[in-house]
């Protein structure tokens, strides 16, 4: 072998197509990884968003059409799975209600079961990459306890409207880009006041899963 160069490692057959076999597992297992199935607090999001909430002032089925026709974009542009539920415990028709609306699914819960309880037992669910999108702490904790994310409905609310308008940034608010405290979001959409300083390891955490929003 000529002096300086690297010797060539030879592979047996067998070694070969176990890399192979492995390789190919690996990209099947990539592929066939879940979407992201976002499940929506739908009266909840309607009313921390302005614009929403001026729809359901003139009728909740106002209200809850302007929501999935913003949803609807979305939901094709990221490819993930979307639920919204609605309360339907006070004037429900008795049992739980499904519909579809353009790849939505949509729950109304059944006559005195909330919004809130079927949200929780959707969270159940095991193997989902799932978000859930309240500003109901309750809700929220019982999300993060079952291993999800929980995004509050303000934050969610900006991002959708700037994936509506085609805005294309990381789906933050231009207020919310330094990483300090008093310009990024805290969880449950609230700011704290104070001098600036580093974000906690939970507020980076919950930073991340917004930009993928």
């Amino acid at each position: 072998m000529p002096p300086g160069t690297a010797p060539v490692r030879a592979f047996s057959s067998f070694v070969i197509d176990f890399m192979v076999a492995n390789l190919y597992e690996k990209e099947n297992t990539f592929e066939k990884k879940e979407p992201m199935h976002l499940i929506i607090d739908g009266y909840n999001l309607i009313r921390q968003s302005d614009g929403l909430r001026e729809k359901e002032r003139r009728s909740l089925e106002e209200g809850r059409k302007a929501l999935l026709g913003l949803l609807a974009p979305y939901r094709r542009a990221k490819r993930c799975k979307v639920t919204v539920v609605f309360d339907g415990w006070q004037d429900g028709m008795g049992p739980e209600e499904r519909d579809r609306h353009e790849g939505i699914t949509v729950i109304y819960s059944r006559r005195g079961e909330k919004a809130d309880d079927v949200i929780i037992r959707l969270a159940e669910k095991k193997g989902e990459d799932i978000v859930v999108v309240t500003s109901d702490r309750s809700v929220a904790k019982a999300a993060e306890s079952r291993g999800h994310t929980a995004v509050s409905s303000p934050d969610f609310a900006a991002r959708l409207f700037m994936a509506h308008e085609g805005n294309g940034r990381d789906g933050l608010p231009p207020e919310e880009e330094e990483e300090q405290e008093g310009a990024g979001p805290a969880p449950w959409g609230t700011k704290k006041k104070g001098p600036s300083r580093r974000l906690s390891k939970k507020e980076k955490q919950y930073r991340a899963r917004l930009k993928k929003l």
